[in-house]
């Protein structure tokens, strides 16, 4: 079990598509617009889980065309949010648009990130503690998966209001929006590499 709590905390800790746009939503709107975003990042991210465990994921991945439109509509949005951050200024504030994302808005970005199903199928599919109860091994691991994904989400979600509250310098404002950026690709292209 504690392989599996390890593999977790490693999987989940660098940085993704939906810990990027949380620390961006922090920093751009603060705490309670973060807050209804991760409560849609942790739907959407339990919906992926669900998705994994039942196989449907795999059975519609498994059909070639259902996979091309998944893998253009998600690579499109992730480069067009890693676009975003890297321009948006002198200001880290990562997402700018009129209103902050949401509940909606969180649920979204998980049922298309493709991080979140290859991260799912390798904690859900690996790992075995206890392979004489598989129901009860993956209720543990569910249990496991939430606490830590919140705990680790909420942390970057204060380093996002946190980045807001600094009053950085318009040029290291300008380094870490392209580095955060830059990361959303390397994640995206590594989720996606090992996908195939």
């Amino acid at each position: 079990m504690l392989t599996f709590v390890f593999a977790v905390i490693a999987l989940i800790i660098t940085p993704g598509p939906g810990v990027l746009s949380l620390a961006g939503v922090g920093a751009a709107y603060g705490y309670r617009h973060g807050a209804r975003y991760l409560i849609g990042l942790l739907i959407g991210n339990n919906m992926v889980c669900i998705a994994v465990l039942t196989g449907l994921a795999a059975i519609m991945l498994a059909e070639p065309r259902l996979r091309l439109v998944f893998s253009v509509l998600s690579t499109a949005y992730l480069l067009w949010l890693a676009y975003r951050i890297a321009f948006a200024g002198a200001r880290v504030g990562f997402i700018e648009s009129p209103a902050p994302p949401g509940i909606r808005g969180g649920l979204l970005l998980q049922a298309i990130n493709p991080k979140a199903y290859v991260v799912n199928t390798v904690l859900f599919s690996g790992f075995a503690f206890m392979p004489g109860a598989p129901a009860l091994e993956m209720a543990l691991k569910l249990v496991i998966w939430n606490v830590l994904w919140v705990l680790v989400h909420i942390l970057w979600l204060w380093i996002g209001v946190s980045i807001r509250a600094l009053n950085l310098a318009p040029r290291t404002q300008r380094v870490i929006n392209v580095g955060m950026a830059l990361a959303m690709l390397i994640v995206v292209a590594l989720a996606i590499l090992s996908a195939r």
